[in-house]
């Protein structure tokens, strides 16, 4: 089982910039297609971008596309989310998630179902 500890949210501005980052022990995150998801109050969790597991694909949200990058560093066993213009609908608490191959990523990287390993969140609020 991997562990997964997310840092990097704060309380920022609209337009602003936050990179959150997601340190992995236990397995090395090569292994894994790595996820974030956010949820905001009241809503469901939703998936916000994917890496997988061979860094060959990448997957978005329509709402932040061209906004946030999603990548990993292997050496460092951690995964990010760049996320710039922020806006104050993204405010939301962001989660990491893993899942080893699965069939099917490009139709399900954003199904929480598909991912049994998660961290505790990180809290981003934007201000208008």
């Amino acid at each position: 089982q991997v562990q997964l500890v997310e840092s990097g949210g704060g309380l920022v501005q609209a337009g602003a910039s936050l990179r959150l980052s997601c340190a992995a022990s236990g397995l090395p995150l090569r292994l894994f297609h790595l996820d974030w998801f956010r949820q905001a109050p009241g809503k469901e969790r939703e998936g916000v971008s994917c890496i997988s597991s061979d860094d060959e694909d990448t997957y978005y949200a329509d709402s932040v596309k061209g906004r946030f990058t999603i990548s990993r560093d292997n050496a460092k066993n951690t995964v990010y989310l760049q996320m710039n213009s922020l806006k104050p609908e993204d405010t939301a608490n962001y989660y990491c998630a893993a899942a080893r191959d699965f069939w099917g990523l490009s139709m399900g990287w954003a199904t929480t179902s598909n991912f049994p390993s998660w961290g505790q969140g990180t809290q981003v609020t934007v201000s208008s």
